[in-house]
């Protein structure tokens, strides 16, 4: 049996259980979740591993409770264990320009050029800051993709999206910026606010809210974050009979050298090393956040209502711009249909959530965070092992469906 660690409140015991379950029938290897109601915790677990491959971790790392390493020298998860969220950070950076949309320091409805205005050029003029946040500006993909190196330096990819001509006329259709969602806000924000967005959410975000969340892992942090990888899926049978193979039109788009799909997921090339301590050091706000589930729960809680006596992120007309539907239908780049808000996916097929109000935000391979107005409930999940979906794990749908089963 898995050595399940922490609490749940009384009458979310079922959240325990489909926690348990991932480990033992979904291949699960290091994960956490934890779930605010109303402003309060109700559940706070973590099990496993803190790195995917089940190895030791640094030297010196020590198990918060037991003082000591796991069986066979494995690093066990700890209480304070956080790991790289990949997309899940799209919803705090779009906190970030929800914020200063709300102080009155950007203008939702202004073009990027405003801000930015070597981002005008090759037909850009018309791009507004809210088909950057809705996935319309029509720049998933770039002609040369950036190497490791030039996606963390900090320069390349905003130049190399200032001189991008759009794959689609903005403003009109939509299509999943993977990666240079994660650019194009890095930009704006300190053009904005002279402050880059990992310090702003230092600043304005994690400090007061208590946030174990960094766009930018601190040097001095390094020692608490596991190492991710990939994962086994399991077999049907043990997956609740979830159909894990994509539909065939998918499958091709992933697979096209030239598909949209292809070169949205390939703006780096080769592929970058994620546990690389200078990728985990940079600002990547599309992929490169790094958090506890209990951070990314806490965070929601904190759109929707106050936590703990502490401040309240979103004024109602803020949450209301966060959940309302900005761009739906059939994804140019993920193919199937999405929903999406102000920054935020919102619930539907290809992304289920809690309900039909839900706002927040998955992570390729696995992780997710979201909160939902209508039950007051704010759920983060956080896991080291990751799957080929970038939407809708089994695993973290079956821990909401134990949510939903609860209230």
């Amino acid at each position: 049996m898995t050595d399940v660690q922490g609490t749940v409140a009384d009458g979310f015991e079922p959240v325990r259980d489909a926690f348990e379950r991932n480990f033992e029938q979904r291949g699960e290897r290091g994960a956490a979740v934890a779930v605010y109601r109303d402003g309060r915790k109700v559940v706070d677990l973590w099990a496993g591993t803190r790195d995917a491959d089940g190895g030791p971790g640094p030297a010196g790392t020590r198990d918060a409770d037991s003082g000591g390493p796991g069986p066979s020298g494995a690093s066990p998860w700890a209480v304070d264990t956080a790991q790289t969220v990949r997309s899940v950070t799209k919803g705090v950076a779009a906190a970030v320009v929800l914020l200063l949309h709300q102080r009155g320091q950007i203008d939702l409805d202004a073009p990027v050029g405003t801000y930015w205005p070597a981002f005008k050029a090759a037909g850009k003029e018309r791009v507004l800051v809210r088909h950057l946040l809705s996935h319309r500006a029509g720049l998933p993909a770039l002609d040369r993709p950036l190497t490791p190196a030039e996606a963390i330096d900090g320069v390349s990819g905003p130049a190399a999206l200032a001189a991008q001509a759009p794959a689609w006329q903005p403003g009109t259709d939509h299509g999943y910026h993977a990666q240079t969602y994660g650019w194009l806000l890095a930009e704006l924000v300190p053009r904005v606010t002279g402050r880059s967005i990992g310090r702003w959410v230092a600043e304005e975000i994690a400090r007061p809210l208590g946030l174990d969340f960094w766009i930018g892992l601190p040097a001095d942090e390094a020692h608490r974050v596991g190492r991710i990888g990939p994962v086994d899926e399991p077999p049907p049978v043990q997956s609740g009979g979830l159909t894990l193979r994509p539909r065939r039109s998918v499958a091709e788009a992933y697979q096209d050298p030239g598909s949209l799909t292809r070169r949205a997921f390939g703006v780096i090339a080769p592929l970058p090393d994620e546990n690389d301590p200078a990728y985990r050091a940079a600002e990547l706000p599309a992929s490169g956040g790094i958090s506890t589930a209990r951070a990314l729960a806490r965070f929601y809680a904190s759109t929707i209502g106050a936590v703990d006596g502490g401040p309240r992120l979103f004024a109602p007309a803020t949450l209301t711009l966060a959940r309302t539907e900005e761009s739906a239908g059939p994804d140019r780049v993920l193919v199937v249909p999405t929903r999406y808000g102000l920054g935020f996916m919102l619930h539907g097929p290809a992304a289920p959530l809690l309900g039909p109000g839900s706002f927040g935000h998955p992570g390729r391979g696995g992780s997710l965070g979201f909160a939902d107005p209508d039950t007051g409930i704010a759920f983060g999940y956080v896991t080291n092992g990751l799957r080929t979906g970038v939407t809708a794990d089994p695993r973290a749908q079956a821990l909401v469906r134990a949510v939903r089963s609860a209230l």
